[in-house]
Formats: C-alpha cells, structure tokens, sequence
C-alpha cells in the first residue's frame, strides 16, 4: 500500500489493483473538545469512533446502492477499520453537500436573524468547499460553476442524489426513533467513467440526529443505530 493523504479522521492508501483504502480513525472534528461534524479541525479522540463511523458507512453505503444510488463503496473490514473504494476524484479540493432538515449549527449562527433554532428547513442543500484555512465557506452553484469546480447540470445533478441519498438515510435512522437534523456528504467523479457518484463516508461523524430531544454522539448513535 502507499500512503496518498493523511487526513483528519482517515487516511487513504492506494492499493496495487487501482483501488483505494481508506483507515477510519478515532479523531472526529470539533472544537474546545467538543464533538462538531461542522468543525474543520480536529476536536478531540473518542475511542472506537473509528470502528463506529466504519460500522456505519459500510450499512448506509450498502443501503443507498440497493437503492440505486451510485458509489464509490467496494467493501469493509471492520475490524482492521478499513473501507476499500473505487477510484473516484473529488471536485477541486472537494466539495461537500449539506442536506438541513432543520435549523441549528453554522446555518443558524448565520441566519439566527430571520429563523428560529430547530426550525424546519425541507430538505434545504447547501454546497460548502473543503478549505480549512478559509472555514469550508459556503458556495453559490453559480460560483461553483465560474470556478469550474462543477456545471449548472451537475449542480443539479448532485442536489438531486444528495436529496434522495439523505433521505433514504433519514427514513432509516427514523426506524430506530432517530431524527436527521442534517448530514453533509461529499460527490465525486470516477476516474474510469467520469460517473459523478457519493464517496468519502457516510457516519455519525458527518451528521446531527437527535432522540427523545437529545443529540447523539457519534458512538451512541452507531449503538442505537445497530442494535437489534
């Protein structure tokens, strides 16, 4: 294996085959040691976030593409914390996709003025770049565009599955009495087919859900998650 990028919370290796492994780590983001999937920085270490967030992915991953929705997801190793991936390029830097089912985090410090905390949001999406010196800023589609990270059509594109990804996602974690508060996931194109498919993870590290009134963490909404 060669090591091609040590990030936050994983670290991707490219594989002799043309694929690639990415090792879930138990750093999530967050700041003053306090857990924040909106954070760009890393917080804090919770031990088992790793396997957790992995446990995760792998059944969200596998649900979306018994769903139809395409991936880069190949297969899991829970136990050595490893997902194996096609090859698949991000947009730029990355660009990541917000999907706010209601209003709290960044979305509310920013427009505190004109909604309430947790009110309803419908499915609203927002497009952010992965740039942690500028604070992930947020994008308009339009600049997205005249940047040439992406076209109008796949702006759309990618609302349209990150829609329906989140809410194949939130419809699951509703089984087990959990609301999706929201969720960002992140698009790329594969290098074979330019196909534009979800990629990176889908894990407790990547979303706010609530039970009872109460936000989970990311191990504790893996437990409530996966039990039986």
């Amino acid at each position: 294996m060669e090591l091609v990028y040590r990030g936050k919370t994983k670290d991707v290796y490219a594989l002799a085959d043309g694929s690639y492994l990415l090792k879930f780590k138990d750093e999530v983001t967050g700041e003053n040691g306090v857990f924040d999937p909106g954070a760009n920085q890393v917080g804090l270490e919770i031990e088992g976030a790793g396997r957790a967030g992995l446990r995760l992915s792998k059944m969200f991953f596998e649900l979306l593409e018994e769903k139809g929705i395409p991936t880069h997801y190949l297969e899991a190793n829970i136990e050595g914390q490893t997902m194996t991936v096609k090859p698949a390029r991000a947009f730029g830097k990355g660009v990541e996709v917000i999907c706010r089912y209601r209003a709290v985090g960044s979305f509310l410090r920013r427009y505190g003025l004109y909604i309430e905390e947790e009110q309803p949001l419908d499915a609203l999406v927002e497009f952010t770049l992965k740039d942690d010196e500028r604070g992930d800023p947020p994008i308009t589609e339009d600049a997205l565009a005249l940047l040439g990270l992406l076209s109008a059509e796949e702006c759309r594109m990618i609302k349209d599955l990150n829609q329906k990804s989140c809410g194949i996602i939130k419809d699951e974690l509703a089984k087990k009495g959990i609301e999706l508060y929201d969720i960002k996931l992140e698009f790329g194109r594969m290098d074979s087919s330019g196909q534009i498919v979800l990629i990176d993870e889908i894990s407790g590290g990547n979303m706010r859900a609530y039970k009872n009134g109460r936000r989970l963490e990311p191990l504790e909404l893996e437990k409530t998650v996966l039990e039986d």
